[in-house]
């Protein structure tokens, strides 16, 4: 009977460093983040009832499109177990980084969360100012944001192009620059305006004062960028950052043109782009090409910053396109629709 005891009581002693160390994988939190490969979205498709790249008015002229031009994306985990992080980095398909990389600690997760959301939106509206710039649309004085409250609010729309002030037509940023540095709190100014999908108009405005500046304060931001009588919309919410912008376009160019772009291949890409249609580097390229290549993509237009990273994890039956500007990634588009060869990575 006692030898009966002895092996239980050894089995339990060599039990306790099993449920210790089980505890620990499922208990135990880890300070990495897994990426690892995230959704595509077809940026000439819908989600969720709505055009990805929706353009609306009389004026925009909206060609048909077919077949894909996807933007990639990187998924990320945080709050990972000891156990989870194990299994995912035994995976294959996910990279563990320090979290501290992914959330520097001097920074909260809001904080982190509205620096995202306002890149997300300053590539939109790179993506939409690129394409136009492709497209030869001409050059305006555009409303980018209105402070509100403040003098604009209601009277100014973003988007809005600012033709004249006081009877005085403005060209340029530095021409109405000019003009505002001139004037005082309180004063009037009379803008003329266009709007989108809408009859140009006059806005009477009292200028406010702005404790950093001696002139008046109008609560608009503007800048020089080409302008269009037509609404643009990116209808996907903010997916981690400006990686977009280049697919954002293309799909914009794809749909105020004729033909399709993709010439029914499936074409999937990444990268940043900026007003002037700049192409910029992204981070996780190899996790988007996975996602890419399972998705069904034949072709994957990389930055080229980003090509040496991408061909250390070339995909089977995936060309690597290599692109610097929007114009390149057009012309290589219809390179590969003639049959020829892109540039490549």
């Amino acid at each position: 009977m006692g030898g009966v005891n002895r092996r239980i009581l050894t089995l339990l002693v060599a039990l306790v460093p099993i449920v210790a160390f089980g505890v620990l994988l499922s208990v135990v939190t880890v300070p990495f983040v897994s990426l690892g490969p995230g959704p595509t979205f077809n940026t000439l498709g819908e989600v969720e009832g709505k055009q990805v790249v929706d353009i609306e008015g009389p004026d925009a002229h909206v060609h048909p499109t077919s077949g894909h031009l996807n933007m990639t994306t990187v998924s990320q985990r945080d709050g990972l177990t000891l156990g989870q992080a194990m299994a995912l980095w035994m995976s294959g398909r996910e990279q563990l980084v320090p979290r501290d990389l992914v959330y520097p600690p001097d920074k909260s997760k809001n904080e982190i969360d509205e620096a995202n959301n306002s890149d997300f939106k300053k590539s939109e509206d790179s993506a939409e100012y690129a394409a136009l710039s492709y497209l030869k649309y001409p050059m305006a004085v555009t409303v980018q944001s209105v402070t509100d409250p403040g003098p604009s609010a209601g009277k100014l729309h973003d988007g809005d192009a600012i033709d004249g002030v006081n009877g005085t037509p403005v060209a340029n940023l530095d021409e109405f620059q000019a003009i505002l540095k001139k004037t005082k709190p309180g004063e009037q100014l009379v803008i003329d305006f266009r709007r989108k999908n809408a009859p140009p108009g006059v806005a009477t405005i009292t200028l406010g004062d702005n404790p950093d500046r001696e002139y008046g304060f109008l609560g608009v931001g503007v800048l020089d960028a080409p302008w269009a009588p037509f609404d643009i919309d990116f209808n996907l919410a903010n997916i981690g950052g400006p990686s977009a912008g280049l697919m954002f376009s293309l799909a914009v160019v794809d749909k105020l043109t004729t033909g399709d772009l993709n010439d029914g291949k499936f074409i999937a890409g990444t990268g940043t782009i900026t007003g002037e249609g700049k192409v910029g580097s992204i981070g996780g390229i190899t996790h988007k090409m996975l996602a890419a290549k399972e998705a069904g993509a034949t072709v994957f237009l990389v930055p080229a910053d980003n090509c040496t990273e991408a061909r250390s994890a070339l995909q089977d039956g995936m060309d690597l396109v290599r692109v610097e500007t929007l114009t390149q990634a057009v012309d290589a588009l219809h390179t590969i629709s003639a049959g020829g060869e892109p540039p490549r990575c």
